[in-house]
C-alpha cells in the first residue's frame, strides 16, 4: 500500500502548489519510483469526477468507516481508480488491512462502472469524456498567426469572434481562466490563451490561419531569421513532420518565387502528416513554397543544394522535456532505468551529432539553428560541445552566435558549466558559448521544455563550393537512399527509440 499512501499526498489540496510533475520529480522522500506515481495521480485526477461518483452511489465510505478504518478520501480515489479504470484493474500491493476491506465492496463498485458505461454509452474507461485539457500538463494553449495566409494579425482578430473578445493580458502568469489573451514579447505573431478556450472550432483554425505551436518550438524558426541583415531564401528542415517548425520558418521567406524551405522526413507515416500540415499551411497558391521529400536527410548530396544558406535541425530526441512523457516510462523495469536512460541518451546524441555536422557541410550554410524536446546536457549542450571541437566544423569556420541575435531578452540560456572543457576554464567565455544557446523548463516557461543552440559561420568562409559535377534538379536533390530503402543502421537504431516530434509537437487542423 506503500504507493497509494505516497501518492495520496499529490491530490491534497493544500499540497497542490506548483505543477504535478515538479512537485513528485522533486520529493527526494519517495521510495516508489516518481514516474509510477505520477502516472496514477495523473490518471486519478483525469477521472476523478467518475470516480467520485462510483464512490457516492457504492456507498463505499460509509462500508468502510464500520470496519473503523482510516482512508482519506484521497487514498480512496487512488483504491478505486486502480480497481476499475485502470488496464490491470487490481490494486498494487500485497496484503494489508485497507486493502482486504476496500476489496469487499469490489462487486459493487464495478457493478456501478457498468452502469456509468452504460450512461455514457462507452465500452472502456478511455472512452469517457474529460475535459478538453489539463491545466495541470498544458498551462498555456500558443498559437501563432499563420502569415503565409494572413498578412495581417488584426485581420484575423477582427474576424474572429473567440479572440476578438479576449481581454489582454501583459504576462501568462494572469491566464488563470478563460477569457484572457497573451501577445508574446519574444515570438512575433504568437499568442497564448487558457486551455479551455475554444479555438480548434474557429474558422481561422480550420482554414490554417492560426496554427497551434508550443512558445518554445517556435525558437528556431525565429532565431534563424531573428537577424534582419541575413536574410534566407532557400532553407532545409533537416528532421521536417509533423510540419510546425517548417511551416514557421516559411514564413519568414522573402515573398520572392526563389524562395523555399526543403522538408526532409524519413518515416512515411509522418511524410503524411508533413504533407497534411504543410499544405492546410500554404494553401494552393503558395504550395511551392515548401518541397517534400521522403528521405534520411543524411543521404544526401550537400553540392546538390548550393543556394541553401539556412537550416533547422530538429532531430528525434528523448522527449524528456515534454508533459506526460513520464506516463510511457512508468510501466519499465525501475532497477534498470538508468542504465536504459544512459545508453538511450549516448545514442541519440551520436545520431544528433552525426545529423547537424552533415548539415554544417553544405557549401553555402551560413547558419543552423540545432534543437530538441530534452531537458539533457547529453542532447544538447554536449551535442553542441562535440560539433565545436570536431576539426572538420572548425576548420569551416562554424561557431555559436552571439547572444544578441538570439532572443536576447530571453533570460533562461545554455548550461555554461557544459562548456567549461572548450572554455579553458574563462568563466566568461563559459558564459559568451552558453549565450548563443537558449532553454526552457516545462510548465514554467509557459510550455514545453527545450534546447536550442544558434551555429554561423565566418563570412571569409561561407561561399560556394565546387559542385564537383552534381545535378541539380529545380532546386531539389536526388537522395542517395530513398527512404523506402533500408536507412543507415544509426537513423534506423534511433527511430526506434525514439519518435517523440510527432507528439511533441503536431496539433494538426482537427485538435
Amino acid at each position: 500500500m506503500k504507493l497509494y499512501f505516497e501518492a495520496e499526498k499529490f491530490l491534497k489540496p493544500n499540497e497542490r502548489a506548483g505543477s504535478l510533475q515538479s512537485r513528485i520529480f522533486n520529493d527526494s522522500k519517495l521510495s516508489n519510483s516518481p514516474k509510477h506515481i505520477f502516472a496514477l495521480v495523473h490518471s486519478t485526477l483525469k477521472y476523478k469526477e467518475y470516480i467520485e461518483m462510483i464512490i457516492k452511489k457504492s456507498k463505499i465510505k460509509q462500508g468502510l468507516q464500520m470496519k473503523k478504518l482510516k482512508i482519506s478520501d484521497e487514498l480512496l480515489l487512488l483504491l478505486v481508480h486502480d480497481l476499475v479504470f485502470s488496464a490491470k484493474g487490481r490494486i498494487q500491493s500485497g496484503k494489508h488491512p485497507i486493502k482486504d476491506a476496500f476489496l469487499q465492496h469490489q462487486t459493487r463498485l464495478q457493478a456501478e462502472f457498468t452502469k456509468m458505461k452504460l450512461k455514457y454509452r462507452v465500452k472502456s474507461a478511455s472512452e469517457f469524456p474529460t475535459k478538453e485539457a489539463d491545466e495541470d500538463e498544458t498551462p498555456i494553449r500558443w498559437f501563432r498567426i499563420n502569415t503565409i495566409k494572413v498578412a495581417s494579425p488584426e485581420k484575423v482578430f477582427e474576424t474572429n469572434e473567440l479572440l476578438k473578445n479576449l481581454q489582454p493580458v501583459n504576462s501568462i502568469d494572469d491566464i488563470k481562466d478563460t477569457g484572457f489573451i497573451y501577445h508574446d514579447e519574444y515570438i512575433p505573431n504568437l499568442y497564448g490563451i487558457h486551455p479551455r478556450e475554444k479555438l480548434t472550432s474557429t474558422q481561422a483554425y480550420i482554414k490554417g490561419e492560426v496554427i497551434i505551436q508550443d512558445r518554445a518550438s517556435c525558437f528556431p524558426g525565429y532565431i534563424l531569421n531573428q537577424d534582419s541583415g541575413d536574410i534566407h531564401t532557400e532553407v532545409i528542415d533537416a528532421c521536417a513532420a509533423p510540419g510546425n517548425k517548417t511551416t514557421h520558418s516559411a514564413s519568414f521567406l522573402p515573398e520572392d518565387r526563389s524562395s523555399v524551405v526543403y522538408a526532409f522526413e524519413r518515416d512515411s507515416k509522418r511524410v503524411k502528416i508533413l504533407k497534411t500540415m504543410c499544405e492546410k499551411a500554404t494553401g494552393k497558391s503558395k504550395k511551392e513554397l515548401i518541397q517534400i521529400t521522403h528521405a534520411d536527410f543524411t543521404t544526401t548530396r550537400p553540392d546538390d543544394f548550393p543556394n541553401v544558406t539556412g537550416f533547422v535541425v530538429d532531430p528525434s530526441c528523448s522527449g524528456s522535456g515534454i508533459f506526460g512523457r513520464a506516463l510511457e516510462d512508468s510501466q519499465k523495469e525501475e532497477e534498470k532505468q538508468q542504465e536504459i536512460d544512459t545508453t538511450r541518451l549516448n545514442k541519440l546524441a551520436g545520431f544528433q551529432f552525426k545529423i547537424v555536422k552533415h548539415a554544417l557541410l553544405f557549401p553555402s550554410a551560413r547558419k543552423l539553428v540545432y534543437s530538441t524536446c530534452s531537458i539533457h546536457p547529453h542532447e544538447n549542450e554536449r551535442v553542441v560541445v562535440d560539433l565545436l571541437t570536431d576539426p572538420e566544423i572548425k576548420s569551416r569556420g562554424w561557431h555559436l552566435e552571439d547572444r544578441s541575435k538570439v532572443i536576447p531578452n530571453w533570460e533562461r540560456r545554455g548550461w555554461k558549466e557544459e562548456f567549461t572543457s572548450i572554455a579553458g576554464g574563462d568563466n566568461e567565455m563559459c558564459e559568451k558559448l552558453a549565450g548563443g544557446c537558449v532553454r526552457s523548463i516545462p510548465k514554467e516557461d509557459g510550455g514545453i521544455g527545450f534546447f536550442a543552440a544558434c551555429f554561423v559561420r565566418d563570412n571569409e568562409k561561407t561561399q560556394l563550393e565546387d559542385n564537383g559535377g552534381s545535378e541539380v534538379r529545380n532546386g531539389c536533390c536526388k537522395p542517395i537512399t530513398d527512404a523506402s530503402d533500408k536507412a543507415q543502421e544509426t537513423s534506423e537504431e534511433v527511430a526506434e527509440t525514439s519518435n517523440t516530434d510527432t507528439q511533441a509537437e503536431w496539433t494538426g487542423f482537427n485538435d
